[in-house]
Parts: C-alpha cells; sequence; structure tokens
C-alpha cells in the first residue's frame, strides 16, 4: 500500500471515529460570577445527546479566555435527563490579568446528527461564547444567568414559546436578540436558516419571549440569541444562548395559565397571589416558577406548593416578603411554566410576570421661609440602604400624587430637580439659590425623593410649600415701549412691598432704578422714585432695537431714616437672535426675569408690508418662521405673557422685546441619502438603490456622490457621482469579488453636501452557500458534463470565493483530480493520465476560502461523488 493510500485511508478512519464519537453537542451557554478583584468563576452548561459515546469522555473541554489564554476547564456535573438529553457543567476560576473586554468562548465538535436548520449539522461544530466587561468605574458585574433550560418542544402548527427566565444578580438592564448559530471559528454556520414559520419567528427584546409563530415541519432545530446587560447605557456583557427545540407531529394543545399581570410592591409589604394552570386536553400538568425573587439570598420568593402536579388543573401561591434590600430600578422577572404529560410530545406554556419592589416615600416634608431662602426638614428615611436625597422644586402647587407603582418626580408635574444630597443621614436643606436669594412673590413648592446606587428612585413625599415676605419691590416690567416700538425705549414697572417692616425701616422711602448694559457690570442709575407707590419708570435714554443683547434692571429700596433696605431680583429685557437658513428663519430669546413666562407670541414684518403681522406662538424660548423667501428681509418682535405664584401682583405680565431683523439663505445641506445595496453573483455586482427623505431638508439635490471601501482594511474611496436627483441607482460592476461597503452623499444646487448616508455592506455570504452536487454524468451531451458546484452559473463562485483546495480520490485512496479553481471542472478524467474515471463513487475533501469584507474565511467540505454516464 503506498504512503498516500495508507494517509488517505487513516483520513477516512478518522472521520469515521469522528462521527462516532462526537455527534452530541445540542445545546450550551456559558455563564460567569465575580469573585474578588479581577478573578472570576465561569461556568459552560451543555446539554448533549445521550447514547453518544462523547459523552462519557469529556471530561474536560477546552475553553479560550478572551485574553490570549485558555485552558482545559473540568467537568463537575453529568446527569441523564429524560428525552436523551445529558447535562453537563464545567467550572473553573480564571484571573484576567487587566480591567477591559473579554470574549470567553467554547468550541466542541460536533452537534447531533439530523438539525433541520443546521446543513450537514454532525460535522458542524457547537460554538458559544459570553462577553466578559470589566470596568472598575461601572463597578463588579455578574453574568445573566438563565433559569430555564435550553432544550424545549413544540408541534407542528402549534405557537411555539420559550423564555429563559432571565435573572441578573446585579440588576442590569436586560435586552435579547436572536444571532445566528456559530460553527468552526465562531464563524456563522454556512447555509444556516432561522425555522420555518407560517407567521413569524422572533423574540421580544425587552421580555426575552422567544416565539415561533407557527412550526411548518417537525425535527430538530437549534436556534441561536444573545442576552445583553446594560448598566446607566452602556453594555457591560453578553451571554449567547444556543438551544435546540424539538417540534413533532401531535394535535396536543399547550397549558393555559390564569394569574396577574406585571405589578409592583413598596418595600416592607407582602406580595401575594395564586397562579392556576388549567390543561385543555386533559392532561397530567406540572406547574413551576423561576427568576430572580427565588435566587435571593435575603427573603427570597416561594410557591406554596412547590412544583404542583395535578390531573389537569393546579393551583400554587407565590408568596414574598420584601424588604429594602430588594428595591431596585429594573422589575424582577418571574417565569410560570406549565408542563403537560402527553404520550407523543409535551407541550408548554409559559408566563412572565415583572414586579417591580419600589422604596417607600420620605415623611414629614416640612418647609419654612426664613429670610431669603426656605429651610426644608424631614424624617429619617424608611430604607437606609438608600445612597443619597434629591430635592426637587417648582413655582406654585402642583397637586401631584403618585400612583401606587410610580417612583420618581415625573417632568410634566413641573418639578426640576435642584438638588442632590448624597447622605441619608442628613435631614435638612437651605433653598437659598446658592447665596443669591430666592424672588419674594413666588410660592415655592417642594418634594423629595431617596435615590439607590442603580439609578432605582422611591416613591415622592407630600408637597410642601413656602413663600418669601413681600419686604422689597418685585419687578414686573422690562419691556420695548408698546406705544412705540420702533423707539426702543425701555418700560420698567415693578410691585410695592406690602409686607414691609415700617417699625424697623421708617419711611420715608425712595426707588432707585439701576440699568446694566449687556457683558458690562457697570450699574448706571437711570431713576430716582419718591414714595412707595412710585413704581414706574419708561427709559428714553436707550434704543433696545440697536444693542446687541440684553438690558438689566433692578430696584433698590431705601428709607431716608435708616439706608438701604434691599434690591429687588433683577430683570432683563427680551433679546430675540435670529439666524437665517433655507426660507427659514429660526427664532431664540433666552428671558432672564425672576417672574415666570407661560407663553409668547411673534409678530413679523413681511418685506414692503406697514404692519407687523402676528405668526405664530410658542410655549418655549424658540420659533422656526418656514416658508419665507430666501434673500428678503423681515422684522420681528416677540410678545411675552408671564406672571407671579401668590396673589396681589398684576396678572398676566406682558412684554415686549426688541424689533430684530434678518434674511433667509440656502445654507441647509440634503438629508442623507437611505442606501441598500443588492448583489447580483452571477455578473459579480452590486446594485445600489437609495432614496431621500424630502419632508425634512432641501430638496434641490443635483448630483449624488458614491463611496467604496473593498474590505475593512482599507479606507473609503469616492467613486463616481450621478447627476440629477431622479437617478436613485447605481451599478457597480468589474468587481473582483462583490464583498464591500458603500455609502451616499447627496450635494445640491447652492453646493451644500449632505452627511453621509447609512453604510451599506455587502459580505461573501451575500451569493448562495457553495455547495457541491452528489453526482455528474461525463458524457458530452452537454448536460452535466463537468463537476461544478451547485447553482452555476446563475450563482458564480468566482463572486466571494478566492480559491479552492479540492483534492478527488478513488475509493482506493488514489488522487484523480486537484484543483484550486473555485469552479473545479472536473472532466471526470484522471488528470495524472488523462484517461476517463469509471463510474462509481469517488470521496472528495475541499477547503474553501471566502473572501469576506474582514478577510478570508476557510470552511471544510467533504463528501462523494458518483460519475454515471
Amino acid at each position: 500500500m503506498t504512503m498516500q493510500r495508507r494517509l488517505f485511508s487513516l483520513l477516512i478512519l478518522l472521520l469515521l471515529f469522528i462521527r462516532l464519537y462526537a455527534t452530541h453537542q445540542r445545546a450550551a451557554e456559558i455563564t460567569y460570577t465575580w469573585v474578588e478583584g479581577l478573578t472570576y468563576e465561569i461556568t459552560i452548561t451543555m446539554y448533549t445527546y445521550t447514547p453518544s459515546l462523547a459523552d462519557d469522555a469529556r471530561a474536560t473541554l477546552p475553553i479560550y479566555w478572551g485574553d490570549n489564554t485558555g485552558d482545559e476547564i473540568p467537568r463537575i456535573v453529568f446527569t441523564d435527563l429524560p428525552d436523551n438529553y445529558s447535562l453537563n457543567v464545567y467550572q473553573m476560576r480564571h484571573t484576567f490579568p487587566a480591567p477591559g473586554s473579554y470574549t470567553i468562548a467554547v468550541e466542541d465538535p460536533n452537534r447531533n446528527f439530523g438539525v433541520v436548520n443546521i446543513p450537514n449539522s454532525v460535522n458542524v461544530p457547537m460554538f458559544v461564547q459570553s462577553e466578559l466587561v470589566i470596568n472598575p468605574f461601572l463597578g463588579v458585574n455578574n453574568s445573566v444567568q438563565l433559569l430555564n433550560p435550553p432544550v424545549d418542544q413544540g408541534c407542528v402548527g402549534k405557537t411555539f414559546i420559550h423564555n429563559p427566565s432571565a435573572y441578573d444578580p446585579d440588576g442590569d438592564s436586560l435586552s435579547f436578540r436572536l444571532v445566528k448559530c456559530k460553527g468552526a471559528g465562531g464563524y456563522d454556520i454556512p447555509g444556516y436558516t432561522y425555522p420555518q414559520a407560517s407567521v413569524s419567528f422572533s423574540i421580544d427584546a425587552t421580555t426575552g419571549d422567544l416565539i415561533w409563530e407557527t412550526p411548518l415541519l417537525q425535527g430538530e432545530y437549534n436556534i441561536a440569541f444573545m442576552v445583553e446587560e446594560w448598566r446607566s447605557g452602556v453594555l457591560v456583557g453578553s451571554v449567547m444562548r444556543d438551544m435546540q427545540i424539538l417540534i413533532g407531529a401531535c394535535d396536543n394543545n399547550p397549558p393555559e395559565i390564569i394569574s396577574l399581570n406585571d405589578t409592583c410592591i413598596v418595600a416592607g409589604n407582602t406580595l401575594m397571589f395564586d397562579i392556576t394552570a388549567i390543561d385543555p386536553d386533559r392532561n397530567i400538568v406540572t406547574l413551576t416558577a423561576s427568576g430572580g425573587p427565588f435566587e435571593l439570598s435575603d427573603n427570597p420568593a416561594v410557591i406554596i406548593p412547590d412544583t404542583v402536579t395535578g390531573n389537569d388543573t393546579v393551583t400554587t401561591t407565590f408568596f414574598w416578603n420584601t424588604q429594602c434590600s430588594h428595591v431596585r430600578k429594573n422589575p424582577f422577572s418571574v417565569l410560570f411554566k406549565a408542563r403537560d404529560q402527553h404520550p407523543i410530545v409535551s407541550l408548554t406554556n409559559l408566563k412572565t410576570i415583572l414586579i417591580t419592589v419600589i422604596a417607600p416615600a420620605v415623611e414629614n416634608l416640612q418647609a419654612i421661609a426664613i429670610n431669603n431662602g426656605i429651610d426644608l426638614s424631614w424624617d429619617s428615611p424608611p430604607c437606609d440602604n438608600a445612597i443619597g436625597i434629591r430635592i426637587y422644586r417648582r413655582n406654585g402647587l402642583s397637586g401631584f400624587q403618585p400612583d401606587y407603582c410610580e417612583t420618581g418626580v415625573p417632568a410634566n408635574t413641573g418639578y426640576q430637580l435642584i438638588s442632590e444630597i448624597n447622605n441619608i443621614s442628613v435631614n435638612t436643606f437651605r433653598d437659598d439659590e446658592n447665596g443669591q436669594g430666592l424672588t419674594p412673590g413666588i410660592e415655592y413648592c417642594y418634594l423629595i425623593t431617596t435615590f439607590f446606587s442603580d439609578g432605582a428612585e422611591s416613591q415622592a413625599s407630600q408637597e410642601a410649600c413656602a413663600s418669601l415676605k413681600r419686604d422689597l419691590p418685585v419687578m414686573t416690567h422690562v419691556s420695548n415701549d408698546s406705544t412705540d416700538l420702533n423707539s426702543g425705549s425701555v418700560f420698567t414697572a415693578w410691585s410695592k412691598p406690602t409686607e414691609l417692616d415700617q417699625l424697623q425701616f421708617p419711611g420715608p422711602y425712595l426707588y432707585k432704578l439701576y440699568r446694566n448694559p449687556p457683558q458690562s457690570g457697570e450699574q448706571i442709575l437711570v431713576f430716582t422714585g419718591i414714595g412707595l407707590n412710585d413704581t414706574l419708570y419708561t427709559d428714553n435714554e436707550v434704543n433696545v432695537n440697536q444693542i446687541n443683547g440684553q438690558l438689566t434692571y433692578t430696584v433698590l429700596l431705601e428709607s431716608e431714616t435708616v439706608g438701604e433696605i434691599g434690591y429687588s431680583k433683577p430683570a432683563a429685557s427680551i433679546f430675540v437672535q435670529l439666524t437665517g437658513t433655507d426660507q427659514e428663519i429660526k427664532l431664540n430669546w433666552n428671558p432672564e426675569v425672576p417672574w415666570i413666562n407661560d407663553s409668547f407670541e411673534i409678530f413679523r414684518l413681511d418685506p414692503a408690508a406697514q404692519e407687523f403681522q402676528f405668526v405664530g406662538s410658542s410655549l418655549t424660548n424658540s420659533f422656526n418662521d418656514k416658508g419665507l423667501i430666501n434673500e428678503q428681509t423681515y422684522c420681528y418682535y416677540i410678545r411675552s405673557f408671564g406672571s407671579y405664584s401668590v396673589p396681589g401682583i398684576i396678572n398676566p405680565l406682558i412684554n415686549y422685546s426688541q424689533i430684530s431683523c434678518g434674511q433667509a439663505s440656502d445654507d441647509v445641506p440634503p438629508c442623507p441619502p437611505q442606501l441598500e445595496v443588492t448583489t447580483d453573483c452571477e455578473i459579480i455586482a452590486n446594485q445600489l438603490h437609495w432614496s431621500n427623505p424630502y419632508d425634512s431638508c432641501s430638496n434641490d439635490i443635483d448630483r449624488y456622490y458614491i463611496y467604496y471601501t473593498p474590505s475593512a482594511t482599507q479606507p473609503f474611496a469616492l467613486i463616481d457621482s450621478v447627476i440629477g436627483a431622479e437617478i436613485l441607482n447605481y451599478l457597480h460592476h468589474s468587481l473582483e469579488y462583490v464583498a464591500g461597503c458603500y455609502y451616499i452623499k447627496a450635494k445640491d444646487k447652492n453646493g451644500n453636501i449632505s452627511l453621509s448616508s447609512n453604510i451599506s455592506c455587502v459580505n461573501y455570504d451575500a451569493c448562495p452557500v457553495y455547495e457541491l452536487p452528489n453526482f455528474f454524468s461525463p458524457n458530452n451531451d452537454l448536460i452535466n458534463d463537468y463537476f461544478v458546484p451547485l447553482n452555476y452559473p446563475s450563482s458564480n463562485p468566482r463572486a466571494n470565493v478566492d480559491r479552492v483546495e479540492m483534492i478527488i480520490f478513488n475509493r482506493w485512496g488514489n488522487k484523480m483530480f486537484e484543483t484550486s479553481d473555485p469552479l473545479i471542472n472536473w472532466d471526470g478524467k484522471n488528470q495524472q493520465n488523462g484517461k476517463e474515471c469509471a463510474d462509481g463513487v469517488y470521496l472528495y475533501v475541499c477547503k474553501v476560502f471566502f473572501q469576506g469584507f474582514e478577510g478570508e474565511i476557510e470552511m471544510k467540505l467533504q463528501g462523494s461523488i458518483t460519475i454515471i454516464r
């Protein structure tokens, strides 16, 4: 026997041995738990095919830590389960070298035979991975724990639902997304497809409910999804689950579950409710529960009875004595699982209930006005594991009463956060605007909450309100003179003090009105008023229409007997700024006044018009005036409406801005196009299609620029442009390979260029999977005369394959043919002597090298070819 024949025979025996020995993986996932410092305990949970000999032998698995090191991780659990499943648990501790992001992975040959949606599954490895982020600024992190096993059953034509019962010990937010099952090297499995459904196959990104509506064909299926953890909006880890679903042909119906829906509980109270499972086919049914509340070390939840089984109807009761340590921002998830006992296929129904544990409100909030501020006090917070106190304020009573499950202070109450105290032992606070003093004439109302390390916030306290004594003047008007807006004179007014202590500060009294020019610390005395009722003055020495900024006024109250009593809070004129853009002028203003402005009206003087016209109103400090003619001059002024929140002051307070003029001009680029790319694998070309959202941007496009890169290692380059707004496609042909990425920019007639469109990429898998037929007939009848890849020429392998390493042997191990051509083109002749090979079976091994966007991808094929003439 030649050396080549012996090597080939050894190869065949090895392949047979691998098929016998390693065709067993059914489901898997990797989780981790923090131990100390940079040390974590890693757990691999695998479900394997019980009859496989590989189950007994795999006492260790190779694991890759993501830090350029690996180990053999030992098995600690090996248990046989029903339906030919075996549970394998591997566990080991590992210390990582430094903070960072690590992808922990395990690859093990091979999956079990006959998985419907994985071609040749018996030769495809199982690959799962999890991401561990070690970030000292985000705190310690433990991975999500998936409490519901990754093996399940369903029926053809019946809705299938699975939920992993994900529990995060750190209370992080979780999201779920489907991913393709991975094989050798962590790459997507060539030819993998999601299970066929009559309606849909999807996973709920929030709840994790995997819904298959409905299975079409019986068999075993493998699917994968990623569970990602988020903390303060930052990804802190992920776990990939590869699970197996057995779909049978049956007329069984899943049980029904009756229970309450999502709820909340105030810490310190007991949550109790019943859950009932009913099987419509009167099969025996078992009801169980899993989830975060059962995993807690202190006061965990229970169901009584636990794991209840009955003829067709069973009931259990959920009990949970909550406490402050259970308070967290994200809800706890409880999964109730009802499974019937059916002789063919047992079906499961699930119900997930989200339970939020919230902290009770702080009690006895008090507000007392003292001098120029308000002193707050409150009782000690009920939950001493809170880390701080938040103080909210608004002007005037809101009447807010939180709902039972409502925490924090909603924005629609008008309250704003004014301070955080990072010490829950503090129970007083003084609000005096950081020493600047509060404003007389305003009723200040307060709410407080406690907050926790994960961002949870307690229920809000009751409102407490107070207002300062009106013992100083209160500014009410700083306005362009409405009797003659063109003059630009400033009308000022103030409300006299009504609670002045005239024994402490006897008269006679003087007002001194001061003006501060824009961006100046200079204080100019512009008026002296005699007596408490002299509260009006028009400043004719200025013209606000010619001043670039606000004019600020304040009033000093003096007693001729004892001297200075005090200043009012300052108030500034409304200064409106104009910004011209395409057929539009944007108005912005920022009133700096002590009263509350409720709304604004906008007036415009059109070109060649004689009078201003009302053009709109705003509840904010901005307004966009659209539909204008570019390069035409438009003038504007603003009228504001405001008030104080205590009685006795004129209401409403109406003030006018300066007159400001400007022009619209086209400086708006087009919106970024929306790009899609489709691939023609036969001619090796990519077809670009794009559209533009004309509703929000300039629509005078006259050219599109096209940018392209063939690989991740090369920068984008401009490859062409298309003239005309109506041309929305481009064929990129004469390519070496279809892999590459594109984006588009649009240019308008004024030279404005848009931002880049979305980047749309084509990878090697845009073309059909590289597959080989199992027979051909080289008999010169022009039909199947050559051994070429399936679907050629409609699918051209050269579109995504750089080369192959194909060797074809006869049954004695003699090499008949060898090529690197992706088309192969074997004519059925012995390449060594040119003679026709005899009819019969030949074996091949082939490595396929795809040209992907990220680089070269290798795929291994092996099989048999039959020559039939």
